[in-house]
């Protein structure tokens, strides 16, 4: 098993989608209803537009034996909008190496914090990363669902 992680590129919008769509789908579905869950990754992606909210941010890959199997960024201001990692390739380290890149840039923007609104799922990667909740998110809705989150917070040192 080789992991790396790398720069996002403009040819790994499909596989970061199919790592998102993957995540929400089979991961997050056990936090979460049908009903959220479809909403949440619908069933259709629009490349271009995924592309370029990829490209907007700085985005990380994760790439395990040549196979996109995750994805990570954080945008100017600190925001960890996006850790996602396929279903295949829980458990295997893929989102702390995911994380320590975006903190590692974080550090080399200037920042002094990160933050994140991390999903009933992904809340406990984000606490054993040392991430700490400063508010739920009762009412966040996507596309007529609501999909409870935490608003968290990591102070970099």
């Amino acid at each position: 098993m080789t992991l790396s992680v790398r720069t996002y590129e403009p040819d790994d919008a499909e596989p970061t989608w199919e790592s998102y769509f993957h995540a929400v789908r089979d991961t997050a579905s056990k936090d979460y209803s049908p009903e959220q869950v479809a909403a949440w990754a619908p069933a259709e992606a629009d490349l271009v537009e995924w592309h370029e909210r990829r490209a907007a941010a700085h985005t990380f890959v994760a790439v395990l034996d040549s196979r996109v199997v995750g994805f990570s960024d954080v945008t100017d201001d600190g925001l960890l909008d996006m850790l996602f990692v396929h279903s295949d390739a829980a458990g295997r380290g893929v989102a702390r190496a995911l994380v320590e890149a975006v903190v590692a840039k974080a550090r080399e923007l200037g920042l002094s914090e990160l933050h994140t609104h991390a999903s009933r799922t992904a809340r406990p990667a984000f606490e054993r990363f040392g991430f700490e909740v400063t508010r739920a998110n009762e009412q966040n809705w996507i596309r007529g669902q609501n999909l409870p989150n935490y608003d968290m917070r990591l102070e970099l040192s």
